[in-house]
């Protein structure tokens, strides 16, 4: 049996190198003698297990120094994917054992993609943490940085488990690379937070899957009145940058093609209402967004200009004082500092981001490393802070895993050792161009570095070829890439899986 495998892999593993060096495994377990038996690990991991423990110490002299790393997001995946394993070991923390490709999780909650198809489980992207002696996982959350003792302070993360209850560790490092990503910004809006969903991992992409279906069904019941099911099914998406202009194409088109043939007792009622402050996708060409407005607008989805107000359990309030009923809320007006990145104190970038220079360090505190949405240059540095765009994110990842390999072949890959070292060229983002998808089999490209700068540009069914192929070739794994496009396939010809499961 697999669970019983890894049990008896990690009881072995303990005989040989612990992960508490200077604490006996008997002080821990309370056994009388190393290693631990099976009995003892499944006591220490029950719901009597309370309090802090020991984790991982400073390394050895005759040990790998050791990278931790905050965050499985596109920054932290790419650092981990090419740091190398020979001159370093990982520790990666977070609160999830899988990287998100978020481009194609709009098309999950329609059905159009699974969810297994847009997650990438960390040990396939790095097999050195689930094989290597000195390399971990921990599911766990960062919830505090000692910066002048080279520790990281860690809690599990035990949700949906009842019977263990959450304890505390600390892990040691000789770099610590924070990429813990941000979280989304509702600007203070009442009520945004506990009614909304956020369109940011696999669980929001589950959620508002189950929520359309359930208020498909319900529609169709005996009983509802016509106001009623107007206000179920009607979805509305708040914020017009790529993320909430994609659902809403992948929603329009859902209703168009599945939910006309599936549910014909209510297409009549179901509508997507798209909600944005200023103008959709402002950081494209003015003629793809006329471009997109006008194939939105020919999809059936409702644009309106407003600035929500405030958020109710069945309506969202705009400041010029419409009311706007609605049974799926999607919130995707960008993104903000998350609480721990707002508790370390150290330096911070325009935004309240992680302030970094020019090689991506946080220059008050020795071997520490931001990148990904947490990060932004200090104003010192002459810089402006970059966009939270997962191209950003994993680019910055790429450079830091080069320049960690490069400190170390030169002896500084010890806590305290690079401080004399030459880091090189800093780092340079050149843009790539953006692309959306807005349903129908269009979509938008525009390669663009700048709004203001010159490039290609372009709309239609040829952008949206180049969109899926992008995306396809940029899916992490062989095994996804496979997934994505047997999905594609399977929906061109059945159309999209309605179970709600």
């Amino acid at each position: 049996m697999p669970w019983l495998r890894n049990f008896l892999q990690f009881s072995a593993s303990y005989a040989r190198q612990s992960p508490q060096p200077h604490k006996s495994s008997a002080a821990i377990f309370g056994g009388a003698s190393p290693p631990p038996s099976l009995t003892q690990l499944l006591r220490h991991f029950s719901a009597g297990s309370q309090g802090t423990y020991p984790g991982l110490a400073p390394t050895k002299g005759d040990e790998k120094p050791r990278v931790v790393v905050l965050g499985t997001g596109w920054a932290g995946c790419r650092f981990i994917k090419d740091i190398d394993t020979k001159q370093y070991d990982i520790v990666c923390v977070s609160p999830r054992n899988h990287m998100v490709f978020t481009p194609l999780l709009a098309s999950t909650c329609v059905g159009t993609l699974e969810f297994r198809s847009v997650a990438e489980p960390i040990g396939r992207i790095q097999p050195a943490i689930s094989r290597e002696p000195g390399s971990y996982f921990f599911l766990a959350n960062c919830t505090g940085v000692d910066f002048q003792n080279h520790q990281i302070n860690c809690q599990t993360v035990t949700e949906g488990v009842k019977t263990i209850d959450p304890w505390k560790f600390q892990i040691s490092y000789d770099k610590l690379v924070i990429a813990s990503g941000a979280q989304a910004s509702t600007f203070g809006i009442k009520g945004a937070k506990e009614h909304a969903t956020f369109l940011r991992e696999v669980s929001d992409a589950q959620e508002i899957r189950r929520k359309l279906l359930l208020n498909l069904m319900l529609s169709d019941v005996p009983g509802i009145t016509d106001e009623e099911k107007r206000r179920l099914l009607h979805c509305v998406v708040v914020g017009g940058g790529p993320t909430g202009v994609e659902f809403s194409g992948e929603l329009s088109d859902f209703i168009q093609k599945d939910v006309h043939q599936r549910y014909a007792h209510v297409k009549d009622y179901i509508h997507v209402t798209l909600v944005e402050a200023h103008e959709i996708l402002s950081s494209f060409d003015d003629r793809l967004r006329k471009y997109a407005i006008k194939q939105l607008t020919k999809s059936g989805v409702r644009l309106v200009r407003g600035i929500v107000k405030d958020v109710q359990p069945d309506k969202i309030n705009l400041s010029d004082g419409t009311d706007i009923p609605y049974g799926v809320l999607v919130w995707s007006t960008g993104v903000g500092p998350s609480s721990f990145v707002n508790a370390l104190e150290i330096p911070k970038a325009p935004g309240g981001r992680i302030g970094i220079d020019e090689w991506l360090r946080t220059p008050t505190v020795q071997d520490v490393y931001a990148i990904g949405d947490c990060s932004g240059f200090l104003e010192s540095t002459g810089k402006p802070v970059l966009p939270a765009l997962a191209q950003v994110a994993e680019r910055q990842g790429k450079y830091l895993a080069k320049l960690l390999n490069h400190l170390s072949k030169a002896g500084g890959g010890r806590a305290n050792a690079a401080k004399d070292l030459d880091f090189g060229e800093p780092f340079v983002y050149k843009h790539l161009g953006s692309m959306a998808t807005i349903g129908r089999y269009k979509a938008l490209v525009d390669l663009r570095q700048s709004k203001e700068g010159k490039g290609v540009s372009m709309a239609g069914f040829m952008s949206w070829f180049i969109w899926r192929s992008a995306y396809l070739s940029r899916v992490i794994s062989w095994r996804n890439r496979f997934y994505v496009a047997i999905n594609w396939l399977t929906t061109f010809v059945f159309g999209r899986d309605i179970s709600r499961i």
